[in-house]
């Protein structure tokens, strides 16, 4: 299957005044035609940084210290701030995790919504009016012509979301990044939202990465996840593989962790804490956390290994045998 975006060995540096804290460390992953890539992992390990990145957002003291971001041919670590907006919007958009706050109190939906076919269509302010109300329709919002000349204050969390997924997939992009898409929702309206994001992005064709923390959602929603710890990828699988035989100590942990209903289980809390990212450890970053580490774990780091199809782990323990995948 054709990648939409390869991101490859991708680093990002922030400077502070103790040093440089590397929140994320040579990523590397594929999201491919139509499908739905999970980035899952603890809060700060690095998933929304990975997203800002792919988006060249980062900001100072904030840097892109090595690696590539390959759409459609081009690197766009190479491009400059005029090519970097044309993409943005068009071939890749984001869904913020605080929609209320996303939006402008101080215009109507409509006129937001409305605003992305005149930048990125360039249509007339009449055709973008009709094509907003269209798009108000399409994520579920009743009364879209009415709806459509009020403010985001007069919306629920769940009909903002809805209005940046509108804005979101006005101009069809290539790639759409859902970064915790849920947040702050209640459980019935976060269901209607994913299932509202999954329907769409069959119906346009768009790939869509999603951020978030919670693997109830991956395992509802994603083709594929890729399992971020510290800063680094440690686990890419499709997702019955992932959860059916987690193969890193960390996905086992965070597998572990999850309330289970169809039979008994007991919820392990995943030991230790997240290593420091201001002069982080050569090797693994899970290596104080880990029942399997020996020596080598400290000074380097494993490298991503096949241990089956489409399923890659890297973790020494993994890869000689001495940790089965379960």
């Amino acid at each position: 299957m054709t990648a939409v975006v390869e991101v490859r060995d991708l680093s990002v540096g922030f400077a502070t005044d103790y040093g440089e804290v590397e929140a994320v460390d040579e990523v590397s992953f594929e999201v491919r035609e139509g499908e739905v890539l999970g980035l899952v992992g603890e809060s700060g390990s690095g998933k929304s940084v990975t997203a800002t990145a792919i988006l060249r957002l980062i900001r100072k003291p904030g840097r892109l210290t090595q690696g590539s971001i390959m759409l459609g041919g081009r690197d766009l670590c190479r491009l400059n701030e005029d090519e970097l907006q044309q993409i943005r919007g068009t071939e890749i958009a984001l869904i913020s995790q605080t929609p209320r706050t996303a939006l402008n109190p101080l215009l109507t939906v409509g006129q937001q919504v409305a605003r992305m076919f005149v930048l990125h269509a360039g249509l007339t302010k009449a055709e973008s009016r009709k094509r907003a109300i269209e798009m108000l329709a399409l994520v579920g919002i009743p009364e879209p012509e009415r709806r459509a000349r009020q403010y985001a204050h007069q919306f629920s969390g769940g009909m903002c979301q809805r209005v940046m997924i509108a804005m979101a997939l006005a101009t069809r992009p290539r790639l759409l990044i859902a970064d915790e898409p849920t947040t702050g929702l209640d459980v019935s309206t976060a269901a209607r939202i994913l299932d509202l994001l999954r329907e769409l992005g069959r119906e346009t064709g768009a790939s869509i990465l999603l951020i978030t923390h919670d693997l109830g959602v991956v395992a509802t929603t994603c083709h594929r996840v890729a399992v971020m710890h510290a800063g680094q990828v440690v686990e890419v699988a499709p997702v019955r593989a992932l959860f059916r035989h987690p193969a890193h100590p960390y996905t086992r942990a965070l597998v572990r962790s999850i309330p289970r209903v169809d039979r008994e289980i007991t919820m392990e809390p995943i030991p230790g804490a997240v290593p420091s990212l201001l002069n982080a450890p050569a090797g693994c970053r899970y290596a104080d956390r880990c029942p399997w580490v020996e020596e080598r774990c400290r000074r380097q780091k494993p490298a991503m290994t096949e241990i089956a199809p489409e399923h890659f782990v890297a973790c020494f323990a993994v890869e000689d045998g001495r940790a089965a995948p379960v």
